[in-house]
């Protein structure tokens, strides 16, 4: 069998190249590739191209992919401090991160490569990603309060009369215990992938584009999407063993999505550059997974609503049927429990808010005292956190039965702007 040349764009060696040649398909990439397809769309909508390569998903578009995308199985997230009070540093790196965003999502390295160049200079991609398929990588940025006014109120770039109202921190709810290491930050990238090498590598290579303009303030990697953001996937599991993110609002409810999901034109005149957009809500949520295991199965059930098998509401029915808080059950009280997870956090709550979620579990080793540092890496998208998810979080914290075995670590909110069309580079409009 013959080796087939790698493929070449711009004079840069593709990832997709290596894998995308005819028989040498089969020698090189095996069953890894073989059926696959690769599709182009900005909004995570496939657009289906010749069988044979990885999934991929453009990175220009209406809307930032990375949100209504089909959820991948990995997730490497970095919030950033931008260390320049340079407004012009800031947007030439936001020019430098497109650019690479483009060119990694599209199964390319970063810049021109991380071989063939001046063997004297450093090579512009670290190349662990180097015969690895794009693997539906999708990378998306988003703004921190802390862009527009610094800790002591500063306008470093001067922007801050384009602040969104609701882009502020998050309020302090009960029983968060936060790590100040774990929370806020001026910017953030997340970055998806269905490879965790190539999840990683996107970070890395931006991280490293960003030296000595931004710093890493804090990361996460997680695994096992523990939410489904298309009807065309099935609902994951979560640490604690159940279905999770089975009301979540899918890429194919398109009046869901204006509704709860993009920010509309309309709702904040100081910020009209974010129409199109989204708030990204990022909470790390350990989860005390030993005590957890040690409750009954039934007091499980009722703690969640759910049955832990099929994720049926315990009133009744599969798990997409809605559950029915008004049914009796025992002793006089409903069969779903007024403090169960499901009952606190459903829409008819709280006036119909609804939410895309796009969470990771998460394990990080063990804690000081021997247990899991394991949780949940919250992730959700809404059209206006005062509405969509403050009030929620509020509810959970005071009444919700698993707070009891939950532990909230990190915490941060984000204005993730519109997608970045052609010729335009991330949140140009901000910058304008």
């Amino acid at each position: 069998m013959t080796e087939q040349p790698a493929a070449r764009t711009g004079g840069r060696l593709s990832r997709r190249g290596l894998l995308g040649g005819g028989a040498a398909v089969a020698g090189v990439a095996g069953a890894f590739a073989a059926g696959r397809t690769t599709a182009h769309a900005g909004d995570g909508e496939a657009a289906l191209s010749s069988g044979g390569r990885a999934t991929s998903y453009g990175f220009r578009g209406a809307h930032q992919a990375g949100i209504t995308t089909p959820a991948q199985d990995r997730l490497h997230f970095a919030a950033f401090d931008v260390v320049t009070d340079s407004r012009d540093e800031l947007v030439d790196l936001l020019q430098r991160w497109t650019l690479a965003a483009e060119q990694m999502t599209a199964g390319d390295p970063a810049g021109n490569g991380a071989v063939g160049g001046d063997t004297h200079l450093p090579p512009d991609d670290t190349g662990e990603a180097l015969g690895l398929p794009a693997s539906g990588l999708t990378i998306t940025f988003g703004f921190g309060p802390s862009l527009f006014r610094d800790a002591n109120g500063k306008d470093r770039f001067g922007i801050a009369d384009r602040q969104p109202e609701a882009l502020r921190d998050l309020p302090h709810f009960p029983g968060d215990v936060l790590d100040p290491a774990r929370s806020g930050g001026d910017l953030c990238i997340q970055a998806c992938a269905d490879d965790p090498q190539v999840a990683v590598h996107a970070i890395r290579n931006l991280a490293r584009i960003g030296f000595g303009t931004v710093s890493v303030r804090w990361s996460q990697l997680g695994f096992g999407r523990t939410s489904t953001t298309s009807t065309s996937q099935s609902t994951p599991r979560n640490l604690f063993g159940f279905k999770d993110g089975t009301a979540n609002v899918k890429a194919e409810e398109t009046a869901a999505l204006d509704e709860h999901v993009w920010v509309g034109s309309d709702d904040d005149a100081a910020a009209s550059w974010l129409a199109g957009g989204s708030y990204l809500v990022a909470r790390r949520i350990n989860m005390t997974i030993e005590v957890w295991d040690r409750q009954p199965l039934g007091d499980q059930e009722m703690f969640v609503g759910r049955t832990k098998d099929t994720g049926a509401p315990l009133s009744g029915g599969e798990e997409f049927t809605e559950p029915d808080f008004d049914m009796p059950g025992s002793n006089d009280q409903p069969v779903i429990p007024v403090d169960a997870h499901v009952r606190v956090v459903h829409p008819d709550q709280h006036g119909g808010a609804r939410m895309l979620r796009r969470g990771y579990n998460f394990v990080d080793g063990s804690n000081s005292v021997g247990g899991l540092d394991a949780g949940l890496f919250f992730i959700a998208y809404v059209r206006d956190p005062e509405t969509h998810f403050i009030p929620l979080q509020l509810a959970m914290s005071k009444t919700d039965a698993l707070v009891e075995y939950l532990k909230f670590t990190g915490s941060a909110l984000f204005a993730a702007p519109p997608g970045v069309q052609p010729g335009e580079h991330v949140g140009q409009a901000l910058f304008a």
